[in-house]
């Protein structure tokens, strides 16, 4: 079932969400499935349990491979540099520049429990950066260079 974004200014969104516990039950399998309607139904790449109002460790995205889901997601390593134009769901009508690592490796379970890694870099990787800082209360804006507007975007296409 579709769930409602919470917006910058939410408590829930500035918390530190709780690890899962509970594997492989009903209700686990109802909110990644509600995380995954709305994030597609917001037309997203990425969604955090707390951007719908639940402070637990969840994550799912899909940045044109297919569904992801991570629960407990660690990060296990990172390289290199790279900024890029990030929004949020969370920051309708927003954009900025963020600079984050450009490779990251990730260690993360599924649904069942079983622990499994996933590395990635350009989309893969800042998404999976962008929505572990929101299961530990960071926003992009928070780790932003400058705000990017509409104006700037069409700027550096004509370049």
């Amino acid at each position: 079932m579709f769930k409602q974004l919470m917006t910058i200014g939410e408590p829930v969104l500035r918390g530190q969400a709780n690890p899962v516990t509970k594997f492989n039950n009903i209700r686990l399998q109802l909110v990644l499935r509600d995380m995954a309607e709305t994030m597609y139904r917001e037309n997203g790449v990425g969604l955090a349990a707390p951007q719908i109002g639940i402070r637990r460790r969840i994550v799912v995205l899909d940045v044109g491979e297919g569904l992801v889901e991570l629960i407990n997601p660690e990060i296990v390593s990172l390289e290199g540099e790279i900024g890029m134009v990030e929004g949020c769901l969370s920051v309708p009508g927003r954009r900025g520049f963020v600079v984050r690592p450009e490779r990251v490796k990730v260690k993360a379970q599924d649904r069942k429990g079983e622990w499994f890694e996933i590395e990635g870099d350009g989309l893969l990787g800042r998404c999976l950066q962008h929505e572990i800082d929101h299961l530990d209360g960071i926003l992009y804006v928070d780790k932003m260079d400058h705000e990017v507007f509409d104006e700037d975007m069409v700027e550096e296409q004509e370049a």
